[in-house]
């Protein structure tokens, strides 16, 4: 949940009219910031190297950065999204391969991604008819002709160039600014986030954002996993675990209603190892709306905190395991049920090519009041850590 943080505290001091925050003001405190945890000193600069992928329509260049945590994993992250782009991890045969999907080139990605390894925001997932109540005034966003608002808007985070620095050690900072209104949201918004690459491999995610205004926050980390290494083969074989013991059900149209169920007795019960592909096609009337998992699940135990083990993925034929550590409420779920198209490499990516484990809270909470609230004030800072930690079994 949202925390005072020491600049906007001060700033809290100033007479009203000062709260109306500078662009440089909301950087240099967001910068000021502390690095997540999990972020780890190799030696000055060596574990990052940087070129650039592509040019955006006005020229301006998209970087893209690799991390490298010197036992042979690497990490791939471009501006362009803030996205990750590769993601090499070893097998139980000492092996390396790509674990995410992804395209190409830069304008692949520019015109026909289906957010692989992006930064979704304001708002990731929908926001009901594109409207919500917010200090006694009702939020009108941007949908782009749709019934409701998706993952912040037609041209949400995922769509913009953030601007990159490489931190000491083998991790990358991406920063945007997001201007009063931008998308329909409220509040000038500075955001950050932070990659990062450890030797034992984990991959690091801390986000942290600033506001001028009170708004809503949900950025998430969109990647796409398939632990084979195998372009283009299915998910059903990964063994899932979900530390959830319910689920935010939603209505025909997909849209979450507030309605929190039990995960027993139904497909979504992931609380021991199963098959993805076990229950996949179940005739269960929240499987049919999905088209396969497309759900977000409540983790056990509080968040805001430090980071708590909410999902693990195995694949057997591999041995590779990943875990998710996360400190947000919950988890969503998608098994890439509409996805037909070609990737990286020519790579055929079907239905359920791959797995999305996405750290965030409840779809549609700033319509529901019994979800957690997304609402960040000026005088507060977001703070989101998420780790996938990565193994063989």
């Amino acid at each position: 949940m949202p925390r005072p943080g020491p600049f906007l505290l001060m700033l809290g001091k100033l007479p009203p009219m000062t709260m109306i925050l500078s662009r440089r003001t909301l950087l240099s405190a967001l910068s000021a910031l502390p690095l997540a945890a999990c972020s780890t000193r190799i030696s000055g600069r060596r574990g990052v190297t940087e070129q650039v992928f592509g040019r955006m329509p006005d020229g301006s260049p998209v970087t893209l950065y690799t991390l490298s945590n010197g036992t042979g994993a690497s990490l791939r992250v471009m501006t362009y999204g803030a996205a990750v782009t590769n993601l090499i991890m070893p097998d139980k045969s000492g092996g390396f391969a790509d674990i995410v999907l992804g395209l190409d080139d830069f304008e692949s990605y520019r015109t026909r991604s289906r957010n692989f390894g992006t930064l979704v925001g304001r708002y990731a997932g929908r926001i009901g008819n594109g409207r919500f109540p917010l200090e006694g005034r009702e939020v009108m966003l941007e949908t782009g002709g749709s019934k409701h608002s998706s993952h912040g808007g037609p041209v949400g985070f995922a769509k913009r160039n953030w601007h990159g620095m490489i931190l000491d050690g083998a991790a990358v900072r991406m920063t945007l600014l997001s201007a009063d209104g931008d998308q329909g949201f409220p509040g000038e918004l500075a955001i950050s986030v932070t990659y990062s690459l450890t030797p034992d491999n984990r991959f690091c995610l801390d986000i942290a954002a600033l506001t001028t205004r009170p708004t809503v926050l949900n950025p998430t980390h969109h990647g796409y996993f398939n632990l084979s290494g195998v372009p283009g083969s299915l998910i059903h074989d990964h063994l899932l675990t979900l530390e959830a013991d319910g689920f935010t059900a939603f209505a025909p149209d997909k849209m979450v209603t507030g309605e929190i169920r039990p995960v027993d007795g139904t497909a979504l019960d992931f609380r021991t190892p199963k098959p993805i592909g076990r229950d996949i096609a179940s005739p269960e009337e929240q499987m049919r709306i999905g088209g396969g998992y497309d759900h977000c699940f409540v983790i056990r135990g509080p968040y805001g905190g430090r980071p708590r083990k909410a999902a693990r993925l195995h694949h057997p034929g591999s041995g590779r395991t990943m875990e998710l550590w996360t400190t947000e409420p919950g988890v969503q779920l998608f098994t890439a049920n509409s996805i037909d198209m070609i990737g990286r490499g020519g790579a055929a990516y079907k239905p359920h090519c791959g797995v999305c484990l996405e750290p965030q809270h409840f779809q549609n909470s700033p319509n529901q009041p019994g979800f957690p609230t997304t609402i960040l004030r000026p005088g507060e800072h977001f703070r989101s850590r998420s780790e996938y930690r990565f193994g063989i079994a």
